[in-house]
């Protein structure tokens, strides 16, 4: 096993309904597990919001062996403005097209056999119409930078990623900590990444041992903290320690320690059925309103 290994990707979303037919429906994704906060995050995981949010866990398997999604929702919020930070997340699925298909989900063939589709909220993902290989269907995370060279030194000798790509003319870069991990490309684009209010944060985990040392590292090498090493308590479940970082271009990154995260993200079969109770009981929700359309129709 890796010291290190890639875990997620935190989305916001303004739809619920419509995210979670496209994860569970479109991608065929299970739902991990489903929690509910009154206030905000200490480490801002739901963005800079205070009030009351949900985060719902989404992967082809466990956080232990897959790289999944993190869905934020901000009560009340139902929009997040796109910025050009997020550039796609690339996965290896033949039922996944096929379910978009079926389900009449727009696709648009991008190049042979690899369709581009868009999760609610303008999120893209790249599908693969192929069988997805035994270790995990999502293969990369892309993000766009400004500076190849810039951000190759900090996920590589800072981060310590190895580098199994690069390409100076197209302006690409493949990382990852493993072979078998998903993998996180950076590409480069002419001005500056805009983050806008849809921003997200991609997360790693690491023994918990050494987050303090990366915090000092960063300090060190004056690179942005954007939360110091914090605690993070969910109620009935492990207390995890996390340092939240940004690289050159304002990516936020969370490590997390590895030890208490495997305890705190194992899979609850009540997790679909917590959602959907959420949803049922949020009137703002596209989920409630189409139930009440139901029932009052029949």
């Amino acid at each position: 096993m890796a010291p290190r290994r890639a875990l997620h990707f935190v989305f916001k979303v303004g739809n619920r309904f419509r995210t979670a037919c496209f994860f569970r429906d479109v991608l065929g994704m299970k739902i991990l597990r489903h929690e509910e906060f009154e206030e905000g995050c200490k480490a801002s995981c739901n963005g800079p919001y205070d009030g009351k949010w949900s985060k719902t866990m989404v992967g082809f398997g466990p956080e232990d062996d897959h790289f999944v999604a993190e869905l934020t929702y901000n009560y009340g919020i139902g929009h997040y403005k796109l910025g050009n930070d997020f550039m796609g997340i690339t996965l290896a699925s033949n039922q996944a097209v096929s379910n978009a298909r079926k389900l009449e989900w727009p696709l648009s063939e991008v190049t042979e056999g690899v369709f581009e589709t868009e999760a609610p909220g303008g999120y893209k993902f790249y599908l693969q119409n192929r069988s997805p290989p035994q270790s995990d269907p999502v293969l990369k995370v892309t993000l766009a930078v400004s500076d190849l060279q810039k951000s190759l030194n900090y996920w590589s000798n800072l981060l310590g990623m190895k580098i199994y790509e690069k390409d100076e003319e197209k302006q690409r870069a493949l990382l990852g900590y493993a072979d078998n991990q998903c993998k996180l490309e950076l590409q480069g684009i002419k001005g500056t990444v805009d983050h806008a209010a849809a921003f997200g944060r991609i997360a790693f985990s690491c023994p918990q041992k050494e987050l303090l040392d990366l915090e000092d590292l960063m300090k060190r090498e004056n690179q942005k903290i954007l939360t110091p090493l914090v605690s993070l308590d969910t109620p009935g479940k492990a207390t995890v320690q996390v340092v939240i970082l940004a690289d050159p271009d304002g990516h936020e990154i969370c490590f997390v320690g590895d030890e208490a995260f495997r305890e705190l993200s194992k899979m609850d079969p009540e997790g679909n059925k917590l959602l959907d109770d959420a949803m049922a009981a949020d009137k703002s929700d596209e989920w409630f309103a189409r139930q009440n359309k139901s029932k009052a129709s029949g």
